[in-house]
């Protein structure tokens, strides 16, 4: 495990799973959504994007959270020697969503770029969950068999296996 890819819908831990594996293996960080947007909630300029993420994809090891530009996305999976796909039930992404969101009162969601609005990262979150069932199906599912062929793949299904990550 030395380039690991994990990605799901909003709400669903990617962030938070992906500290504990960082904190346990000593693989660097790159949280997706800090490469996207900048601190007021914009998007970065797409060349600098698209250069961070080719820069990091180069490196001999990360792990890097989040789904981004589609293109992005499946060159992340090429390049992955671990993906780790969280398919946590809508509902539980629906409510995580708005857990995140509560806590945020407090604390900065985990992942999330330094002063970036918790409401607008929310109303974000619960419109992409709505558009998720047209990318994370069946179809989806059936790619990412064929690549367990030649990576290491884990599809945890629930906050129970969430919770006892058992490949770490």
């Amino acid at each position: 495990m030395k380039k690991v890819a994990v990605f799901g819908k909003p709400g669903s831990g990617k962030s938070t799973l992906s500290k504990l594996l960082a904190d346990k293996t000593g693989l660097p960080l790159y949280q997706l959504d800090s490469m996207l947007y900048t601190k007021d909630g914009a998007f970065v300029d797409r060349k600098e994007f698209d250069a961070k993420h080719e820069e990091v994809l180069k490196s001999d090891c990360w792990i890097m959270d989040g789904f981004g530009p589609i293109g992005a996305f499946y060159k992340r999976l090429e390049e992955a020697d671990t993906l780790i796909y969280i398919d946590l039930p809508y509902i539980t992404s629906y409510w995580f969503v708005t857990k995140r969101l509560l806590k945020s009162v407090f604390v900065k969601p985990e992942g999330w770029p330094d002063g970036s609005s918790a409401i607008k990262g929310t109303l974000a979150s619960y419109k992409v969950l709505k558009l998720c069932p047209k990318f994370w199906n069946k179809e989806f599912s059936e790619k990412l068999q064929l690549m367990s062929a030649a990576k290491s793949v884990h599809i945890i299904k629930s906050v129970n296996e969430l919770s006892r990550v058992e490949f770490l």
